[in-house]
C-alpha cells in the first residue's frame, strides 16, 4: 500500500473525496422498509432505545448475582451471562478437566441450583436476558425456563437470547462438543420447541463477533457470518419448520471495531443482504426478513499499554453500533486486557452507552449517516464483497462443508496474518502499542479468580447428588438417550431431567455417548 492509498481493514480503498456520482444508485428506502438497510423500526430509537446489557458472570453464581443487582441498579436494562469454559463444553466443576478453569473467563454453572443463586431476587418475565453458551445451550435454556416455571412466570413472556451458534466455534473458537450433523440436529430441535413453548425467545444468535475477534475482516465477519444464518434456516427448513415463524426468532451478534464508517457500512449492508437472503429462502412476513443484531465492542482492539485509552476505543466503537443501528449493545471495560472487569471499569463502559444515548443526539433521527457519498458507496462495496465471499461457499455447499474443507479457517488466519504483519511493520498504527509510547506504572486494580471456587462448587454438587432422587435421575438420562437415537425432540426431556436435578455435564455427556466428540 503507498503512502497516498488509504483502505479500509478490508481492503477496500478509500478516496480522498467522495461525491453524489459514488453514491448515485442509493434508492430512496426509509428505515423500517425492505430491504432495511436503514433499520429494522421507521424511527429507531426516538421509538425505543437499544437494550443496554453489560456481560457479566465471573466466579460463583453467588458473585455474579451481587454484579447483575449492582448492573440492574445502574441503569443495565438487559442481563448477560458469561459461563466459565467447564460450563460451555459440557463438564461439571469437579469433573477433571475443569481443573484451573472454574469462574475464571465466566460463571460456573453445574445445576438448577446454581441457576436459582444466580437469578436470585430478579424476576425472569421483568428482565431480558442475553446467554452466550452454544454446546451446552440447549442445557442452559432448559435450566432459565426450568427457573421461569419455578418463579410462576408465563412462559410466553420470557424474552432473551441463546447463542446456540456451534458453526462459528468449529470455524474461529473452539468450544464445541459433538460433530457438527448432530449439533445442527440439537439447535433445530430448539428452534422447534421454542416456537411453541418460550416464543418471545431468540433461538440463536448467529455470531460474527467470535470470527472477528479471531483475525477475520469486517467483510469476512459479515459474509461467514450470514452464511451460517443461511445454513441454520436451511437445516429448519429440512425439519418441516415455517420459515415465518423461525425467521423471526433468529437474531445476530457482531462486533464493533474502530475504522467508524467501515463499521456502519458493514452493519447497513448486513441487514441489506439478510433481508434479499430470506426472502430468496421462500420468507414472505417482513419481519422474517429483519436483521436484528446484539453488538459488542472490540475486545482484540483493546491494548494492556496504557489502558484508560481503552475508554476512547470502546466510544468510537459505540457510536458505530449505534450509528449502524444495533438492537443491543454490550461495551466492554477499559481494563479487560488484563483481566476480567471490575466494578468501577464495567460502570464507566455502562457510562458510555449512557452518555451517547442521552447527550451525543445520535439516536435523535434513525440512520443519521444515510445519504453521505462516503456511507453510501461503502456499504456498497462492502456488500459486493461480502457476496463475492458467500459465492465461493455456496459452491462448496454451504457453510457447514466450507469449515469441514477448512475454507472459512484459514481465510481468517490469513486475514489475522496480515493484520499482525502491519502492526510489526508500522503501517497500521495502535496508538500506545507501536506508537506514542509513555514510561507508565500500571495502577489498574485487577479482578482475579480464587482457584478455591472449585473446591466450592464441588461440595455443592456433592450435596447435591446426595440430596436428589437417582432413580428419576437415571431414568430421565436413558430417555434422552433413546430420544437423541430415535431423533425426537430432546429439549421437553432435557427440561425434566434439569428440574430432577441432573447435572449440566451428566446431560451433556449422555448425548457424548451418542453423538461422539467433534475432534
Amino acid at each position: 500500500m503507498s503512502d497516498d492509498t488509504k483502505q479500509t481493514t478490508s481492503g477496500i480503498d478509500v478516496k480522498p473525496v467522495y461525491t453524489e456520482a459514488d453514491a448515485a444508485n442509493v434508492s430512496a428506502e426509509l428505515p423500517g422498509q425492505f430491504p432495511f438497510t436503514r433499520g429494522v423500526q421507521p424511527d429507531m430509537y426516538r421509538g425505543k432505545l437499544w437494550t443496554m446489557r453489560q456481560y457479566a458472570g465471573f466466579s460463583t453464581a453467588e458473585e455474579s448475582n451481587k454484579r447483575y443487582h449492582y448492573l440492574l441498579s445502574q441503569g443495565v436494562s438487559g442481563l448477560s451471562v458469561a459461563f466459565d469454559l467447564p460450563t460451555q463444553i459440557g463438564y461439571d466443576s469437579d469433573h477433571p478437566l475443569a481443573e484451573g478453569e472454574v469462574g475464571k473467563v465466566g460463571v460456573a454453572i453445574d445445576s438448577i441450583e446454581d441457576m436459582q443463586v444466580l437469578f436470585n431476587g430478579i424476576r425472569l418475565e421483568e428482565v431480558s436476558t442475553s446467554m452466550t453458551i452454544n454446546a451446552t445451550g440447549y442445557i442452559l435454556l432448559a435450566l432459565y425456563t426450568a427457573l421461569a416455571r419455578q418463579q410462576g412466570a408465563d412462559l410466553k413472556k420470557i424474552s432473551g437470547t441463546i447463542q446456540n451458534d456451534i458453526l462459528k466455534e468449529y470455524a474461529a473458537r473452539g468450544t464445541y462438543i459433538y460433530p457438527p450433523k448432530p449439533s445442527m440436529r440439537i439447535i433445530t430441535d430448539i428452534f422447534e420447541w421454542c416456537s411453541k413453548e418460550v416464543p418471545k425467545w431468540n433461538t440463536i444468535s448467529i455470531s460474527g463477533y467470535h470470527i472477528r475477534e479471531a483475525g477475520s475482516t469486517a467483510v469476512q465477519e459479515i459474509a461467514f457470518t450470514l452464511s451460517n444464518g443461511k445454513a441454520y434456516v436451511k437445516a429448519a427448513l429440512e425439519k418441516g419448520l415455517d420459515i415465518n415463524v423461525f425467521g423471526k426468532r433468529l437474531s445476530f451478534f457482531f462486533n464493533a471495531h474502530n475504522n467508524l464508517f467501515e463499521e456502519v457500512a458493514k452493519f447497513r449492508a448486513a441487514r441489506r443482504m439478510w433481508a434479499t437472503m430470506m426472502k430468496e429462502l421462500g420468507a414472505t412476513d417482513p419481519k422474517a426478513m429483519m436483521l436484528r443484531f446484539h453488538t459488542q465492542t472490540g475486545g482484540s482492539t483493546l491494548t494492556a499499554q496504557q489502558p484508560l485509552n481503552n475508554i476512547s476505543r470502546v466510544t468510537i466503537q459505540t457510536l458505530a453500533a449505534v450509528m449502524g443501528g444495533t438492537q443491543s449493545l454490550h461495551t466492554n471495560g477499559y481494563d479487560e486486557a488484563l483481566s476480567l472487569p471490575t466494578e468501577e471499569a464495567a460502570r464507566i463502559a455502562l457510562r458510555t452507552q449512557q452518555i451517547a444515548a442521552y447527550e451525543s443526539g445520535v439516536a435523535d433521527t434513525a440512520d443519521p449517516l444515510a445519504g453521505s457519498y462516503f456511507i453510501e458507496s461503502l456499504t456498497n462495496e462492502v456488500e459486493a464483497a461480502a457476496w463475492q465471499l458467500i459465492q465461493k461457499i455456496d459452491a462448496m455447499g454451504g457453510s457447514v462443508a466450507a469449515i469441514e474443507e477448512g475454507f472459512i479457517q484459514n481465510e481468517i488466519a490469513r486475514s489475522a496474518y496480515e493484520y499482525q504483519r502491519n502492526i510489526e511493520s508500522g503501517e497500521q498504527i495502535i496508538v500506545g502499542v507501536n506508537k506514542f509510547h509513555a514510561d507508565e506504572t500500571n495502577h489498574i486494580p485487577i479482578l482475579k479468580v480464587d482457584d478455591s471456587i472449585r473446591v466450592v462448587q464441588a461440595e455443592k454438587l456433592a450435596r447435591l447428588r446426595a440430596g436428589r432422587n437417582q432413580a428419576t435421575c437415571n431414568s430421565l438420562l436413558t430417555q434422552l438417550s433413546n430420544k437423541a437415537t430415535t431423533g425426537e425432540n430432546i429439549m421437553p426431556v432435557v427440561l425434566e431431567a434439569v428440574e430432577a436435578k441432573c447435572t449440566l455435564g451428566e446431560i451433556a455427556d449422555t448425548l457424548r455417548k451418542i453423538f461422539g466428540e467433534y475432534r
